[in-house]
């Protein structure tokens, strides 16, 4: 070896002892009159060790919780437009399919009637918050892509879940939002888990053609046209069933069928929306 690369190699050694030495000197301090399991150790490896866990429980608490303690501004006051229920979404395998070919190399193939969609459900009954557990830089031209008119008032990302034995989970409690006018659809239930109350789970999109996201519209539309006061006790009933879609589909349906025949609906408020649900659950 050189004595030019040799230099560099103590300099670098030397570089990262210093770096070392001076994360341990600020994170290693013991708390005065609070010893811990690091006292009786020898001053500088006590200060090491010490250091080290300070800084993994720093890192954890930087990585593992959502970027900011409340996700979205205030909602706009009714006098402006305010929009009375807030619809909250996952990008991929809801309305994007991430495919690779070597071709083309990694994409995000659009989901059939997104267009739809984010009209039908944006606003003035509902304001669009995509919560996406990709990186910002990942899922900000994708959604730039799919909604040029603007639908989507907010964009939240990776860095504002909440991360919990290998998911990342969406914190709508910190949203900001009243939660009982906020409807979360997602594929991954275990993303749900801090607010289960909220989630409409659906089976994750597999890239061929469907029309759930015209049947998505038709329901979250049927609970804004009623004014359903609380969101939750009609999430908690069609949760029951493994095709949620198929069974509103069935009972507006039977609504229909009743509204025919003259016959009063069981809820007439509700128009058989969730029929086994009462309106003060």
């Amino acid at each position: 070896m050189s004595t030019k690369k040799f230099l560099a190699l103590g300099l670098g050694v030397f570089g990262l002892g210093g770096a070392a030495a001076g994360l341990a000197l600020e994170y290693g301090q013991e708390k005065p009159g609070q010893p811990d399991e690091f006292s009786k150790m020898p001053w500088g490896v006590a200060h090491l060790y010490r250091g080290w866990k300070q800084l993994r429980e720093d890192m954890h608490e930087t990585f593992a919780e959502p970027s900011a303690p409340i996700l979205l501004p205030p909602p706009i006051g009714a006098a402006y437009g305010h929009t009375p229920y807030t619809l909250v979404f996952e990008l991929t395998g809801i309305l994007v399919y991430p495919e690779w070919t070597y071709k083309t190399g990694w994409r995000f193939k659009k989901r059939q009637y997104i267009d739809y969609f984010l009209k039908q459900c944006g606003p003035p009954q509902f304001e669009l918050v995509a919560y996406t557990q990709e990186q910002g830089s990942t899922a900000f031209p994708v959604i730039d892509a799919l909604d040029p008119q603007g639908y989507v008032a907010y964009r939240l990302f990776k860095d504002s879940t909440k991360y919990i034995k290998g998911t990342h989970v969406k914190e709508l409690n910190q949203l900001g939002r009243d939660l009982r006018r906020v409807i979360h659809v997602d594929w991954n239930e275990s993303a749900c888990q801090t607010s289960p109350e909220n989630c409409f789970i659906l089976k994750k999109w597999d890239g061929n053609p469907d029309k759930t996201l015209v049947e998505l519209s038709d329901f979250v539309k049927a609970i804004a046209s009623q004014g359903v006061d609380d969101v939750r006790p009609v999430l908690r009933y069609y949760r029951q069933f493994e095709d949620p879609l198929a069974k509103f589909r069935d009972n507006q349906r039977k609504a229909e069928e009743l509204k025919s025949q003259g016959t009063p609906t069981v809820q007439p408020g509700w128009k058989l929306l969730a029929p086994k649900v009462s309106s003060k659950a």
